[in-house]
């Protein structure tokens, strides 16, 4: 049962409702594409028309890629690179100290009349496994604090991303990246407002920051003999949708851990829940206000969006859910307060960029690593 306290914070709305079983969810429209050149766009760079294309790693500013794409070969095997160990582990939601219990919902929720920058959502405490990956570069040298990615939305057990550690090894080799050690984390389960996930990811503070700091990064050590680095400039974290707004707010609220953002579509709307008064309109907010009132901070970010990503997916009619939006007005903030990022439009995609991802994520990854010595 939750403490009282948990009750609270959590604003759950019911503690007894049946079991988890199939969510009725609103339709969402179809997406529009929103061109390059729209008014109120950055004024992008044009790369489009030339698959294969992507920025330059030494760049930053404003990129548009596409509409075809090619995958990148360092996606692949690569014969003679050194391969890295990929293994997994789980953490069960009853042996952690934050994030327990779970909650989950039955139904989506319905606009508050008395706040329309929210939902009523009936929400259940809720167990559940987190299944952890952990890739270790064949570069590793026992005892070195060794610098890392975390990424969020990671598999299930049983199913571990080879394709990020093939890209990573072929990285790794050719020193355009350090040796480092991934670490992906799957959530606690659902999404947005009412489930696991959107309590973790969306939520406006260091706390997600905070239990990968203390429950799953001491596992990760003590599992695999590994030693990570404390320096924030060997921390990096990537996510996609709601898990780059995840990447964004541990960096952002946590920079004392991390400097280092990758996101795709990133969920920077409003869907926060419960609601906080103190940043009432979720991630939004980074932009429209946060991120401008505030002084730099020691980041560099790398982004993308498709041009037909969500656009209002859900039954909130707000004006900040459309994910196109959010991510122009963050690369247009990030460049008037001088941030180092890079932020490409992927013409023919969507949410999570889809094709686009095979082409342009070695160079990300690249760019994001630029000034870290790859031989550190």
């Amino acid at each position: 049962m939750l403490s009282l306290r948990s009750f609270l914070c959590l604003g759950l709305a019911a503690l007894s409702l049946p079991a988890l079983g199939a969510e009725k969810r609103p339709e969402r429209p179809t997406p529009p594409t929103r061109p390059f050149d729209a008014p109120g766009a950055p004024k992008f760079t044009r790369l489009d028309g030339k698959p294969g294309v992507n920025p330059p790693v030494d760049a930053e500013g404003d990129f548009v890629i596409g509409p075809d794409y090619i995958p990148a070969l360092e996606t692949k095997v690569a014969e003679g690179v050194p391969q890295g160990k990929v293994r997994q582990f789980q953490i069960d939601s009853k042996e952690t100290k934050l994030f327990n219990p779970g909650i989950a919902r039955e139904v989506f929720g319905t606009p508050d009349p008395k706040n329309p920058k929210t939902l009523i959502v009936e929400a259940r405490p809720f167990d559940y496994k987190r299944t952890v990956t952990v890739y270790v570069p064949a570069q590793y040298a026992a005892g070195t604090a060794a610098p890392f990615i975390v990424t969020h939305d990671g598999p299930g057990l049983g199913k571990p991303d080879m394709n990020f550690a093939y890209l990573l090894d072929n990285l790794i080799a050719q020193k355009r990246v350090p040796a480092m050690i991934a670490i992906m984390i799957s959530s606690g389960g659902g999404d947005a407002q009412g489930h696991e996930r959107g309590r973790e990811y969306d939520t406006m503070s260091g706390l997600y920051a905070e239990y990968i700091e203390t429950e799953v990064l001491p596992r990760v050590e003590k599992n695999y003999g590994v030693k990570l680095t404390k320096d924030p400039e060997g921390r990096a974290t990537m996510g996609s949708s709601s898990g780059g707004s995840a990447a964004l707010a541990m960096a952002w609220y946590r920079n004392d851990l991390y400097h280092r953002v990758l996101t795709t579509s990133g969920t920077f709307v409003n869907q926060q829940w419960p609601f906080n008064p103190e940043t009432p309109d979720g991630a939004w907010g980074f932009h429209s206000k946060i991120i401008l009132e505030s002084p730099v901070k020691p980041l560099r970010i790398w982004m993308a969006v498709g041009d037909r990503d969500l656009l209002n997916p859900n039954v909130m009619r707000d004006d900040m859910h459309d994910w196109v939006e959010a991510n122009h007005r963050m690369a247009k903030v990030l460049k008037a307060k001088g941030y180092h990022y890079q932020y490409v439009y992927c013409l023919n995609a969507g949410h999570g960029i889809g094709p686009a991802k095979q082409q342009v994520l070695p160079q990300a990854l690249e760019w994001l690593w630029k000034d870290y010595p790859a031989a550190k």
